[in-house]
């Protein structure tokens, strides 16, 4: 009994090849398109899942069709009795050396993880197993007519692409990625490689000062400067130590509005993210770039040429139609990685560094036209965000209550699913507004300046920062409260749980006293709400960016907690006990986000760069430029 009927099968064998050859090309469509996306997009909001779980199986599944349809093409056996299917076969052997072009993948990712790093091997070894096949297809159905010549660009072009997928991948494994920036050297210092900064400051001054060169206008200062952090921020990603004694980061960040700090933040760790998931260390580079020209070239040449030389009455109308989509599709794939890679900060950098050169290797017009096109295409970007400027928000006291009129009665055997859904059911999201930011950057200044005023030596300076920097709410209460020891649970885990009970009770109760109107509460009071929500969001959905978890981490005195706080007799100023409640818990809550922040690893801020970015990532790289880190000596 025949499970499939013959039409069946005929219209598989008719449709197969040409349908993982369409499906291989919308796959490169979607990654292109929603690649770079999904650093902007909450990876824990329905929207942002939905992107992950697109661009997750659209980046698994590229691969596989492409070595599908090689495979299928290679084992298909050639008819040359009959002309139409020799024509066919020799069409259809035309369109291989499209799929190293699809293998090599879209500039825009090149890993979906840190992990696909480290599978450079495994990348290498397919592109000399498909690379292989390919080539076999191609002398397999060779002939003498003009489709065998077209497809030389194409395959060679396919090899290039593919060959920089491997090379990317390979230069930002962990190993590699590290072994590349050498030993870092301070700004007196001798290094193996040319501090690339020097191109954008005045080389006489820049033992004293920092001062950007003359032609470097306002808007450009952060980029520029940002350029500056990050190439002393490389060294942190790969778990090394900054040893320099003037470290020019706490002059940039310490003379700028909070705004132009995060927006510096921001685009400093736009930058390591293209190092790390993208084809940034190659195409933007002389040699990226020319082989983009090429790459280009060769698209459309095989476009025109195929338009105007092929015989359309000697094949199909289906695989005529089809090869055009990927001819055009090829073509539109490389314009849009044009218009990327010219609105991109990599391209302003250059064009920055050109401008202000001593001598001018390229024209000044053409620079000038090459700048307002960046200009141009950045402006028309479709969003301007550099990160999800977003934080989660999970509520203990709320989802508890929900949790007992909501259920998933039907996924109770399945405990952690239903744990899953529970958890993103009460997640939701708040703005990182301007009241935020300034609130955490005049923190971490105030903490700088205080360090910086106490310095003699530098060893002097390492030892205090790394004391004041280990404080988990201590400091900060001891500064209000005259028994802080007793309002303090031993593990860090403990006291986010007790202080967000102890926030919430407060905040509960100051907006009763509103009645229920949250634009008449205190600022302090909005911010400590915001950031105990926040630290309880990491401590569910992303606990491996907290220090590590030692034991339960519930505590049973936590609500007995803001009772002892809204004492008036504990405070040292009784007075003022309303205003200082707050004051106590938005400072408890600044140290512990401080604290989580120079505790946290660098590689899980580097994985949750995709996943939309974190608040905590932005803070702990404040910390990194105002000097406030253990690994900056």
């Amino acid at each position: 009994m025949e499970i499939f009927p013959e039409t069946l099968k005929k219209l598989w064998n008719l449709w197969e090849i040409r349908s993982l050859f369409l499906l291989s090309l919308s796959l490169q469509i979607i990654l292109v398109v929603f690649g770079s996306r999904r650093k902007i997009n909450n990876s824990h909001s329905w929207i942002g899942i939905l992107l992950n779980v697109i661009v997750w199986c659209a980046y698994i599944s590229a691969d596989w069709v492409a070595t599908v349809a090689l495979s299928v093409m290679a084992s298909n056996e050639a008819d040359c009795e009959h002309a139409s299917s020799k024509a066919t076969d020799s069409l259809q052997a035309f369109w291989a050396p499209f799929l190293l072009l699809h293998l090599g993948g879209p500039d825009t990712i090149t890993a979906y993880s840190l992990e696909d790093n480290e599978l450079w091997l495994r990348h290498l070894l397919g592109l000399i197993v498909q690379v292989g096949v390919a080539f076999y297809v191609f002398l397999r159905f060779w002939s003498n007519n003009v489709l065998t010549l077209l497809s030389i660009p194409v395959f060679i072009t396919g090899i290039v692409k593919y060959g920089e997928r491997t090379w990317v991948l390979w230069s930002s494994s962990s190993e590699r990625f590290k072994d590349s920036l050498g030993s870092f050297k301070d700004s007196s210092g001798s290094s193996s490689n040319p501090d690339p900064c020097l191109d954008f400051f005045n080389k006489q001054s820049y033992s004293d000062c920092l001062m950007l060169k003359e032609g470097i206008k306002g808007e450009d200062h952060n980029l520029v400067q940002a350029y500056y952090s990050y190439n002393r921020l490389l060294y942190l990603f790969a778990n090394q130590i900054i040893n320099e004694s003037r470290y020019y980061n706490y002059e940039i960040i310490a003379g700028k509005s909070a705004e132009d700090a995060f927006k510096l933040v921001a685009i400093e760790l736009g930058l390591i993210y293209d190092v790390l998931y993208t084809k940034a260390a190659i195409v933007y580079s002389l040699i990226g770039i020319s082989l983009r020209c090429i790459s280009f070239v060769s698209s459309v040449s095989a476009l025109v040429l195929f338009s105007i030389i092929i015989d359309m009455q000697s094949y199909s109308l289906i695989d005529i139609m089809v090869t055009y989509l990927l001819l055009v599709g090829a073509v539109l794939l490389e314009i849009y990685a044009f218009m990327v890679l010219f609105s991109s900060d990599w391209t302003k950098l250059w064009l920055i560094k050109f401008k202000v050169a001593a001598h001018q290797q390229i024209s000044k017009p053409l620079v000038d036209k090459f700048w307002k096109f960046s200009s141009f295409l950045h402006s028309c970007s479709t969003s301007k965000k550099r990160w999800s400027e977003s934080m989660g928000q999970y509520n203990l006291m709320n989802s508890v209550r929900k949790e007992r009129r909501h259920a998933y009665p039907v996924l109770e055997k399945f405990s952690y699913t239903s744990k899953l859904l529970e958890n993103y059911r009460h997640l939701t999201w708040e703005n990182v507004d301007i009241g935020l930011q300034e609130r955490i950057f005049c923190y971490l200044k105030k903490i700088a300046r205080e360090l910086h005023n106490t310095e003699v030596y530098s060893y002097s300076f390492s030892q205090i920062r790394d004391k004041r920097l280990s404080n988990k709410g201590e400091y900060a209460l001891k500064q209000y409260y005259r028994f802080a020891d007793q309002l303090l649970g031993n593990e860090f885990d403990k006291r986010i749980i007790i202080w967000h009970i102890v926030t919430y009770e407060s905040y509960e109760e100051d907006l009763h006293h509103v009645h229920g109107d949250a634009n008449k509460l205190d600022q302090d009071c909005k911010i400590s709400k915001w950031l105990s929500d926040y630290m309880l969001y990491l401590l569910y959905l992303c606990p491996s960016m907290l220090p590590k978890r030692n034991g339960e981490i519930w505590d049973t005195y936590g609500s007995l907690l803001s009772k002892t706080l809204g004492k008036n007799s504990d405070f040292k100023d009784s007075e003022n006990s309303g205003k200082i409640r707050w004051d106590v818990i938005s400072e408890v809550w600044l140290e512990m986000l401080a604290y989580a922040a120079q505790d946290c690893d660098w590689k899980e801020h580097a994985q949750h760069l995709r996943k939309g970015g974190e608040l905590l990532t932005l803070v702990s790289v404040l910390m990194v430029n105002f000097r406030l880190n253990k690994q900056v000596m």
